[in-house]
């Protein structure tokens, strides 16, 4: 573009007031690539295609249990190699705000969940320990747990004997094999049938399978089989993978992309004041210099398009600069919270979406004050009217 030099001298005109608006949506844009990414992993994994793991859940809300009499069945599915089950529990440490998932498992849940290494020793201990728990190194680290204590954890949900009391021995204590999925360590297992006998309402659920698959290729094939079995039943599967399962679990606590779009809009509205009051000012600032163009010769849409492109430039160039910081920064949190916080790279969509808002910004905090250029009479400019 011919006129790019003029355009970027009338930009930086005001060092400092454009610097400031340039913080500002830099500010904008890369807090928008953060929550914007969270946004599209949440609502992705609906595929079941190459994973080698399936969780299946009730279809109605991962709230609902499923019979455990299913595992057999769902063994038989050809396609499945191993399969083990869960059920939540629930349970609190001393305070509520020590939150961490717990939950009983079946005696073959590490045989099928690989990822945690567990001495084989302390794995035989747990499976022989009625009362035994498995516990993430991190989550000992946490509360100064080893091989031994007792853990006095309190139902939220599920009496014992009448009383809230589960106190239970810590008998293995598992690593994650990856280990920038640290954060995956804070958990604790206990065993399924000594849930299952001693708790004094449900009997013989649990929340769900995990199905280890045989040949990833056919992850298709075997959930759709899987979920044969009980339809038209009361108690109707999903079968997904388990990042699908992970936001399908996150959701039952809040729904992030309402959440996102409610801070993304607030962020957004504020930026189309700020940018527009100083496009504004800048035109007004300028009455005087755009008549003078005007009087060289530049024609009222040059006048327009001079204006607006100054404008997108000016959302454009912090935008990008924003996705990029966010593109930067979100691999560094998330390494550095050792996998408690798992922040994906900025996908393409958030790219694309994010190139859209600062055309769209660009464009409406530029109409106006480019309107008002165009329309500007020489002489009433000159005069100072």
């Amino acid at each position: 573009m011919k006129y790019l030099s003029l355009v970027w001298a009338q930009l930086f005109r005001s060092k400092t007031r454009t610097l400031l608006t340039l913080l500002s949506v830099v500010a904008a844009f890369l807090l928008f690539g953060m929550l914007d990414s969270v946004r599209v992993a949440f609502n992705s994994g609906g595929s079941v295609d190459g994973a080698n793991r399936l969780i299946v859940s009730s279809r109605l809300s991962i709230t609902q249990s499923l019979p455990v009499s299913l595992l057999s069945r769902i063994e038989s599915v050809p396609g499945v190699r191993k399969v083990t089950y869960a059920m939540w529990f629930g349970g609190i440490y001393q305070d509520p705000k020590n939150f961490f998932p717990n939950f009983s498992v079946a005696d073959n849940y590490f045989d099928v969940y690989t990822d945690f290494v567990v001495p084989p020793a302390q794995l035989k201990a747990f499976r022989e320990n009625r009362t035994g728990a498995a516990v993430g190194e991190a989550l000992a680290k946490q509360f100064g747990w080893k091989l031994g204590d007792t853990i006095p954890l309190q139902a939220t949900i599920f009496p014992r004997g009448g009383s809230n009391d589960w106190p239970l021995q810590v008998s293995a204590i598992f690593r994650a094999r990856d280990r920038k999925r640290v954060g995956e360590e804070k958990q604790l297992m206990m065993h399924w049938k000594y849930f299952d006998e001693s708790n004094d309402y449900i009997k013989s659920q649990v929340s769900w399978f995990t199905v280890q698959l045989a040949n990833a290729n056919q992850a298709s094939r075997v959930a759709q089989a899987i979920d044969a079995i009980s339809a038209n039943s009361d108690h109707e599967t999903k079968s997904q993978t388990e990042s699908a399962f992970q936001q399908a679990f996150a959701k039952q606590f809040a729904d992030i992309g309402l959440i996102v779009t409610a801070i993304m809009g607030a962020v957004f509205f504020t930026l189309l004041l700020l940018t527009g009051n100083t496009m504004a000012q800048a035109v007004r600032e300028r009455i005087p210099e755009l008549a003078v163009l005007k009087t060289l010769g530049f024609k009222d849409s040059t006048v327009l398009g001079l204006v607006m492109t100054e404008s997108v430039l000016l959302v454009v160039l912090g935008g990008l600069i924003g996705l990029g910081l966010s593109a930067v920064i979100m691999p560094g949190v998330a390494a550095a919270s050792g996998g408690v916080i798992q922040l994906p790279n900025v996908p393409a969509q958030t790219w694309l979406v994010g190139l859209g808002l600062m055309v769209v910004i660009g464009v409406v905090v530029g109409l106006l004050p480019a309107l008002r250029a165009k329309r500007l009479k020489i002489v009433d400019a000159l005069a100072g009217r």
